[in-house]
This record gives structure tokens, C-alpha cells and sequence, in this order.
């Protein structure tokens, strides 16, 4: 007797009798997938180039096949240790100091009672998300200058240093400023979903808790924690698949000294020097291409990792 896994007659009729129930719903659903369809997947036969030695003047049909020569110009690339290393470095760094901060946020934020100042809070963290990183750059950039900056003002008025360090011109800094000017203007706005999860935490846990004699502190650890785990868990696997994806704006902006080359040259602005500026659409695509597989195959081993817990994507 052979088996399939082809659904049953009567299951596919009664999926196309629910599909037909909502059929509002799916209606509403068309245009987000057109959307998605359009400027997410019709696009992709653009990455035939990564194949190609492509020119603009051939067009993608025209321009000769060479294989995966491309790829393999990247991987024996002088650059390549550079950029992967800043890649995975800065990274890590983000994913370390970023990915728990907007927790810790929450939590606090949650066991504050005064309303008017946990609004102000909320108000404060909440808006450098929506400020362009062209705007948070130039304030940066401003705040360390040697000229004037008010780091090296602050600094130098406590007799802590003599001279104006140029920390924008000194690689050793590097890696700090970038970490924590991304912590500051997204953790208010990645603390939204946990803030969303904690408040759907049953009160009688914590009146349990309270009646048992258990402290803000502990009830934190043994229930707000334990409660958002999933929600934690989740976007966990989101980060772990993004590993790859270390920044364009904030690096190309904050980056833009010749000496900082050496740390601040990842990836995506590897893609766009080559790519955009020297006009090695080519490459640029496989290089591209490289890092969007990887990041399928992180994603992938994360969510596997996250299924033994019970949380997972799929």
C-alpha cells in the first residue's frame, strides 16, 4: 500500500470551505501579498547576475555566463578577513549589549507605578527610533568632535584628559561609539513588544507571589522572565538570523575617515563601495547573495535550537 502526504479529499474541501468563510479576511489579505510579490520576489531574478559579468549596456540576457567566479574572487579577496571579521565582530557586539537591553528596559519600566514618569520614559526612549540616522550621525559626530565637542569638554573640565581626543579618527573607539549609538535609538522602540507581552501576564500570578511573600526582585526572575520567554525566544531567532547584517547607515556615516577603514568596513558597505562606486554590479550581487544564504542557514539552525524549548518560528 503506498502512502502520501497529499491531503485528503474532504481536508482540501473543508480548507476551500474555511477559505470561502473568510473570504473578507483573504481579500484583505491580497494587497499586502501583492505588495510582497512585487518588491520582494519578482525582483530576485536580479540576482543572475551574481553569475554574470554583467553590463548595463548588455542588459541580464545578453551579458556572458561565468559562473561562480565571482564568488570565488571574494573568498580569496585580500579584504575579505577584514570585512568578515568587522561583520561578526560588530555583530556580536550589538546582539550582546542591544538584544538584552531592550528587556531590561521593559522590566523596569514595568515595575514603575508613578504614571507621569514612566510616559516621560517611555516618551524619551521611544523617539531617537524615529530620527534618521543622517540626524543621530551629525549629533555624534558633534558631541565628539575635538572642536568644541562636549565629551571632550566634560572631560577635560574634571581633569580626567589634557588634550581633545579624536575619537571619530581613532580606530580603538570605533566599535563603542557604533554599539552605543544603536542601543540608545533603538532600545525604547524594541521595548514595545516586551512592554506588550508583560502586560498580558496574568495579576493573580503576582498577587500569588505577594501573598507567598515573594519581592518585586524575585518575582521579576520567577515571573515576568519566565512569562516573555517565548517573546524573547522568537526574537532571538530574528537576531541570531541577522548576524550578517552588522549596519549600513550608522557605519557609512560614522565611518566616512579613511583610517577607520580597517574597522568599520563591512559587508553591506563593501557591497555598496563595490558595487555602487566602482560599478562592480557583479560582484557586489554575489557578495550579496553570499550573505543572504548564510543568513537563511543561521536562521534556520536558530530556530531548530529554539524548537527543543518549544518556541519556535515554524
Amino acid at each position: 500500500m503506498v502512502r502520501t502526504n497529499q491531503p485528503s479529499a474532504p481536508l482540501r474541501k473543508s480548507i476551500f470551505a474555511a477559505w470561502l468563510r473568510q473570504w473578507s479576511l483573504q481579500i484583505m489579505v491580497l494587497p499586502a501579498l501583492a505588495l510582497i510579490l512585487v518588491f520582494s520576489y519578482f525582483p530576485m531574478y536580479g540576482v543572475i547576475i551574481a553569475f554574470q559579468n554583467y553590463s548595463v549596456f548588455k542588459g541580464f540576457w545578453v551579458s556572458p555566463w561565468v559562473g561562480l567566479k565571482h564568488f570565488s574572487d571574494f573568498f580569496h579577496s585580500p579584504e575579505l578577513y577584514v570585512v568578515m571579521r568587522n561583520t561578526l565582530v560588530i555583530s556580536f557586539l550589538k546582539l550582546f549589549f542591544g538584544f538584552p537591553a531592550p528587556i531590561l528596559l521593559a522590566i523596569l519600566l514595568n515595575e514603575v507605578r508613578h504614571k507621569f514618569f514612566k510616559q516621560i520614559v517611555q516618551t524619551v526612549t521611544y523617539l531617537p527610533h524615529f530620527i534618521s540616522w543622517v540626524i543621530v550621525a551629525n549629533f555624534a559626530i558633534t558631541l565628539l568632535s575635538t572642536d568644541n565637542g562636549s565629551l571632550n569638554m566634560l572631560l577635560q573640565g574634571l581633569g580626567i584628559i589634557d588634550q581633545p581626543i579624536p575619537y571619530l579618527s581613532v580606530p580603538h573607539y570605533f566599535w563603542t561609539i557604533i554599539v552605543t549609538t544603536n542601543v540608545w535609538k533603538e532600545i525604547g522602540f524594541a521595548s514595545i513588544v516586551y512592554l506588550a507581552a508583560i502586560a498580558s501576564i496574568d495579576p493573580h500570578l503576582y498577587e500569588s507571589a505577594a501573598i507567598d511573600g515573594a519581592s518585586r526582585f524575585r518575582m521579576m526572575i520567577l515571573i515576568t522572565l519566565p512569562c516573555i520567554l517565548p517573546v524573547v525566544v522568537i526574537f532571538f531567532i530574528l537576531a541570531i538570523g541577522n548576524l550578517l547584517n552588522a549596519g549600513f547607515d550608522d557605519l557609512l556615516l560614522l565611518g566616512v575617515n579613511p583610517a577607520l577603514r580597517d574597522v568599520s568596513d563591512v559587508i553591506d558597505t563593501y557591497v555598496y563601495r563595490l558595487g555602487i562606486r566602482l560599478n562592480r554590479y557583479s560582484f557586489a550581487t554575489a557578495v550579496g547573495l553570499f550573505k543572504a544564504v548564510v543568513s537563511v542557514g543561521l536562521l534556520t539552525l536558530a530556530n531548530f535550537w529554539a524548537r527543543r524549548s518549544g518556541n519556535s518560528l515554524w
